[in-house]
């Protein structure tokens, strides 16, 4: 089978590719398209010293399983299910997992991809393949209010209007919260819920709202982000980091014990909400794609990725039928 693949720093497209073998209790997805995200393209860089075939948003067709002959996305844990993280349903933070295209297996930037079957979702028949690839970017989203309460009226700051932060942006409109979105695109505006606002760059924020938000949400991309973030949250607010970097950072955490704030580490979330979304068709997923290319154009479609200001590029890895 054909797949995309990364090694020091260098992309290939292999045409020869192993197709994936199974493991008891796995199945085989066709993968129909794939979205690369700010986490491939670190990983190109060298994250994690990552080599492999990467690609963790996808949807495609399950060959085997449960869902055999439906479309599907699929929850990028792999956990091993017998350690004791496993046994408290903790499989996402299981020390023996492999995560899809990012640790230890192999990704959907390929024509086939394997998971556990209890980690593949149906998706609704109204959902377009292009909205269902981002299933998993907004169950990440819907992880807020798995971990926090989320009160309607509240003041919430979302730092970062990249994709992350346009979805964490809509989950919390949906809970009532009166956001606030915080980035460097303006323009954005216009791809917000309904009454959320752009108040444009973080660093440039007015600073009357100094401590005004009770929940604020780190989605820059930058390991300055929370520095930049603290001054915004209320006394004993809370803080919801949804950022990754390949890079360290550097952080005075005094103001956090000083105005005893509450920090939330938050990665992946919960796929049934996020699907429900996506079929209700109230985030418009359509105008946050930029570009669509080939498989075998894998190189300039993560060229077009890297470039600064560009929302979501789709690899078309195969057709659908």
């Amino acid at each position: 089978m054909r797949a995309l693949s990364f090694a020091a720093g260098r992309v290939h497209l292999d045409p020869h590719h192993r197709r994936p073998a199974t493991a008891p209790g796995e199945a085989r997805v066709r993968v129909l398209l794939a979205g690369i995200c700010a986490t491939d393209l670190a990983l190109r860089r060298g994250y994690m010293g990552f080599h492999g075939v990467p690609g963790h948003e996808f949807v495609g067709v399950a060959l085997e399983g449960p869902l055999a002959g439906r479309r599907v996305v699929g929850e990028i844990n792999a956990a091993c299910g017998a350690c004791s993280w496993c046994a408290q349903g903790l499989g996402r933070h299981c020390p023996r997992r492999t995560v899809l295209g990012i640790l230890g297996r192999d990704g959907a930037f390929a024509e086939e991809v394997r998971l556990p079957a209890a980690n593949l979702h149906a998706v609704p028949d109204g959902v377009p393949d292009a909205h269902a690839v981002f299933a998993e970017p907004l169950a990440a989203a819907f992880e807020i209010p798995e971990q926090v309460p989320l009160r309607p009226g509240s003041a919430g700051l979302v730092a970062g209007d990249g994709k992350l932060g346009l979805l964490c942006a809509h989950v919390l409109a949906r809970y009532g919260v009166a956001v606030t979105l915080a980035g460097r695109h303006p323009e954005r505006a216009a791809l917000l819920p309904e009454g959320a606002r752009h108040a444009g760059p973080l660093a440039e924020l007015d600073p009357a709202n100094a401590q005004g938000f009770a929940l604020a949400v780190e989605a820059t991309g930058s390991p300055e982000g929370l520095a930049a973030l603290l001054p915004y949250v209320q006394p004993r607010g809370t803080v919801i980091l949804k950022t990754t970097c390949e890079r360290p950072a550097s952080l005075d955490l005094a103001p956090a014990v000083v105005h005893e704030l509450t920090l939330v580490g938050s990665r992946c979330g919960p796929f049934g909400p996020a699907l429900q979304a996506l079929a209700e068709g109230t985030i418009p997923i359509e105008k946050w794609i930029a570009a669509r290319y080939p498989l075998h154009e894998g190189e300039a479609a993560l060229a077009h990725a890297a470039r600064r200001g560009t929302l979501k590029v789709l690899l078309e890895i195969a057709p659908a039928g």
